[in-house]
């Protein structure tokens, strides 16, 4: 399958970190590079790491998906679109989306060129007559007469006008004939006449039969003759063909997955149509359908899972590729080809699971948030790695257009943003737009503007957690900015008595003391939560109740005296008590 251009495709992925294969030109130098002096990304793409290493840089407007709904695309959509259903049918009809046959055996390998040359000149040798000899001489000179005197003979005789004869010669060529004892002799030429006998009187047509037949044949030419019956060819009815469970035709979800196509190659219906027909291929020779049902094993899971989805409605897919610093993990998936060939699969199979669950209505989500981890990503070494993800990032590329809505890559190092501004160089602005950077102290800070923190895995500053546990994805958290040397309180009160109040809450980045108290009306203070000094190695959450039984409220209180502005993250519920 032809690989397709880069800058035709906004959707294509982000290439994981160059392997050894790809080397990437970066500043030599042992520290980033200043401020002021940092080399600016590519228009379009936003950028937000550390201030000791470069400004935030804003790009243009972040990319916005489009509408599927057929009504609302501009005409010169909507021709493109009706062209490409007509290039589509035409295909399912003639079955043209069926692999390709397998290339023709190769030859077997040809002789040395002086076996060759040698065999035409024996073949030429053979070829070439014998040099005539003495006796072969005179026997042709006897040949010639016997051949002229059988001629005068046919002249002299000349055949009755109601017989025809016919005489036919027989020669027998002179041969040489080695006898036992090597001498050569010239056997005589025979010749032979026979003669043929005419046909009798009665089979000649005669002047009186020849209007007779001429009027037969004149009867014959005006009777007409019967046709035969031409057989009807077989009626082939057309291919069913689906593309991520959607029939590519015929289905008010089938627009969709054409539009994603047409605005992969810019609303060029055969560039459009090509495409499709390599995708659809290149599912049938991968068996897609089968993949889907095999059971590759879990052990994947920690480095590439759906956690959460964003502020559209979209899930979002973490690739956390410091999960490959265990030796011992990543001998176990890339020691052998057989082992990489599985990781692949499974791979192509949790894309394909994942893109199965997709709404692909007019008004449905359609599309993914992709988040790529870097931290401790691993380096050249890892040789392996960077083979099988290259080749999953291209079948992406090939055969997913226009499923990765947002790409942000969190905890990026200075230099693979500068690998990062020469590889995004080559998208159009409109793929871009899709692109986040962010470095690790702005990480959480950037996924919050796409994903609400409640989505958010707990690793990366979010309050999301796995299992049963007092908040789920359903109760939102509320966001506050601390200003630096400063304090913050939050209020949580209610008026059912007696009530349980529980909170969670976090603060990014910590480095500030947090209290809890309970002031009821009455105006005393209950102490809930002495003050308690939090640093980055401490537990991100802090989960907490108090149960009312008198008006009142609970005060929080963040105490940031650092010179950063930090972002508080809370939540709370009223529950009856047991």
């Amino acid at each position: 399958m032809a690989e397709e251009p880069l800058n035709n495709l906004d959707s294509a992925p982000l290439a994981p970190p160059p392997g050894p294969e790809e080397p990437v030109v970066v500043p030599e130098v042992e520290a980033p590079p200043p401020p002021g002096e940092a080399e600016k990304p590519a228009s379009g793409a936003v950028v937000v790491v550390e201030e000791e290493e470069t400004k935030k840089v804003a790009g243009s407007v972040s990319f916005k998906e489009e509408t599927n709904v057929v009504a609302d695309l501009p005409d010169s959509q909507k021709k493109a679109l009706d062209e490409l259903k007509k290039l589509v049918q035409d295909a399912l009809n003639n079955h043209l989306f069926n692999p390709l046959p397998p290339p023709p055996p190769q030859p077997e390998p040809a002789t040395t060129e002086a076996a060759v040359v040698e065999e035409e000149e024996k073949k030429e040798e053979e070829a070439l007559p014998a040099p005539p000899t003495e006796e072969v001489k005179v026997a042709n000179e006897e040949e010639k007469a016997a051949e002229e005197a059988v001629v005068e003979s046919a002249e002299a005789v000349a055949p009755p006008p109601q017989a025809i004869a016919e005489e036919v010669v027989e020669k027998v060529a002179a041969a040489v004939v080695v006898d036992e004892d090597g001498a050569k002799t010239v056997e005589a030429i025979q010749e032979t006449i026979v003669s043929v006998s005419a046909p009798p009187p009665s089979a000649l047509p005669s002047e009186e039969q020849a209007p007779e037949k001429e009027a037969e044949e004149v009867k014959q030419e005006a009777e007409p003759v019967p046709e035969e019956a031409t057989p009807l060819a077989p009626v082939v009815e057309p291919e069913e063909v689906f593309l991520y469970g959607v029939p590519l035709l015929g289905d008010e979800r089938s627009d969709t997955i054409l539009l994603k196509f047409l605005r992969a190659r810019e609303f060029k219906a055969k560039e459009a149509f090509t495409m499709l027909k390599n995708t659809v291929r290149w599912r049938k020779e991968f068996g897609l359908d089968t993949l889907l049902e095999e059971d590759l094993g879990t052990e994947y899971e920690k480095v590439v899972f759906v956690h959460g989805f964003d502020k559209e409605k979209r899930p979002v897919v973490y690739n956390v590729f410091g999960e490959f610093q265990d030796k011992e993990f990543y001998q176990n998936a890339f020691s052998d080809a057989e082992k990489q060939k599985k990781f692949l699969k499974w791979l192509v199979q949790f894309l394909e699971r994942t893109v199965r669950k997709f709404d692909f209505g007019p008004t449905g989500i359609n599309s993914l948030v992709l988040v790529n981890d870097l931290k401790n990503s691993p380096g050249y070494g890892k040789r392996d790695l960077y083979k099988v993800t290259s080749k999953f990032f291209q079948l992406l590329q090939d055969n997913y257009p226009e499923f990765v809505a947002k790409q942000v890559c969190i905890n990026v190092s200075w230099w693979y943003l500068a690998y990062s501004w020469v590889y995004i160089s080559l998208f159009t602005p409109r793929g871009k737009s899709k692109f986040v950077f962010a470095g690790a102290s702005k990480t959480a800070e950037t996924l919050f503007k796409y994903i609400a923190p409640e989505h958010v895995p707990v690793q990366y500053g979010g309050h999301s957690r796995t299992g049963e546990l007092e908040f789920s994805h359903e109760d939102s958290v509320i966001e506050v900015d601390v200003k630096p040397n400063s304090k913050h309180q939050v209020e949580l009160s209610h008026s059912e008595l007696p009530s349980l109040l529980v909170w969670e809450l976090r603060v990014v980045g910590w480095d500030v003391t947090y209290e809890a108290q309970y002031v009821p009306a009455e105006g005393y203070t209950v102490l809930v939560s002495k003050p308690r000094k939090f640093a980055l190695v401490d537990d991100p959450i802090i989960t907490d109740s108090f149960k009312i039984t008198e008006p009142g409220k609970v005060v929080l209180s963040i105490d940031n005296k650092s010179s950063k502005k930090k972002k508080l993250l809370y939540r709370f519920k009223i529950k009856t008590p047991e």
